[in-house]
């Protein structure tokens, strides 16, 4: 599935942040910081990569709506990215 370059940007803009975000826990670690906020820290990144995930499958929604026989060709059928929205939820 051709993903637009929109898409792309936003998604590697969102893992940069998440990258930026699990090295500073790493650094909470190092220094001993108090758990909640280690915790409130992990949490953040785990949705931050969540919605990195979804804003992936809503780009395959979007191909399946738009192209249904060329995603079906290219294995994105509409039930194949419903799995995959599934894994994400």
């Amino acid at each position: 599935m051709p993903l637009p370059e929109d898409v792309t940007d936003d998604v590697r803009r969102r893992l940069r942040r998440v990258a930026g975000q699990v090295q500073g826990i790493e650094r909470m670690l190092a220094d001993g910081r108090d758990c909640r906020e280690v915790i409130q820290q992990l949490s953040a990144a785990i949705r931050a990569l969540e919605r990195a995930g979804f804003r992936l499958v809503s780009a395959g929604l979007a191909y399946c709506l738009e192209s249904p026989d060329e995603a079906a060709v290219d294995g994105y059928a509409m039930d194949s990215l419903q799995r995959l929205f599934m894994t994400l939820a």
